[in-house]
């Protein structure tokens, strides 16, 4: 088809937009909303009755705070070393559970003035290789390799999601009970725990990846 450029002209379009819009697919904002930027602690128009991110920063700060209150950290002589354990997922929503234990660790390195140290056990496997390269001489090491400088864990940090819905004609109804606890790795005394409970209903159903 072909359009005269006078009219191109005089309307602001030009033929690359055209090509564009008539190409554009995908999923559509409601009428007249462009592509929304939000915080990650705001409500927006697309929601579900399941863990969303608004959620996750509220549960998150609460659990940071918590830690941080108990005489165990707070008053600690020697830094405390603590190692995340995968959160246990029982809910209907197929989400990343450890995106919870992620935010809580960040906030608390991020704001605790090195009140704590977080264990990096994902990287053992890194860690052990680069030890055993030190020790045959491959590598260059500025201290003794020798000597294993791995520590132990004196807490580990786990968490909990749990749920209970309800379906009806109606709608969907969702309660999360989020519980976190903190773990003496010598004794096995829980010294902290705490929960956040958040209950949702909506007329559809929402898909979470």
């Amino acid at each position: 088809m072909k359009i005269s450029l006078r009219i191109l002209a005089l309307t602001g379009i030009t033929a690359p937009a055209l090509f564009l819009a008539g190409c554009a697919t995908g999923v559509q904002n409601p009428s007249g909303v462009p592509v929304t930027e939000m915080k990650a602690d705001e409500r927006g128009f697309v929601a579900g009755t399941g863990v969303e991110s608004q959620d996750l920063v509220a549960v998150t700060d609460k659990m940071a705070r918590g830690v941080l209150a108990i005489p165990e950290i707070a008053n600690a002589k020697v830094t405390p070393r603590i190692v995340l354990d995968p959160v246990v997922n029982e809910t209907r929503f197929p989400i990343n559970k450890d995106i919870f234990l992620t935010r809580i660790r960040s906030q608390l390195n991020e704001k605790s003035m090195g009140k704590v140290r977080f264990l990096d056990r994902e990287m053992m496997k890194t860690l052990e290789r680069e030890r055993d390269l030190k020790r045959s001489g491959q590598v260059t090491a500025s201290a003794d390799p020798s000597v294993v400088e791995f520590r132990g864990a004196d807490y580990f940090l786990t968490g909990k999601l749990q749920g209970l819905t309800t379906k009806t004609s109606a709608g969907t109804s969702d309660y999360i009970l989020y519980s976190f606890r903190l773990t003496d790795a010598r004794t096995s005394e829980i010294v902290w725990e705490s929960s956040s409970e958040i209950k949702k209903q909506g007329l559809e159903d929402a898909a979470y990846r």
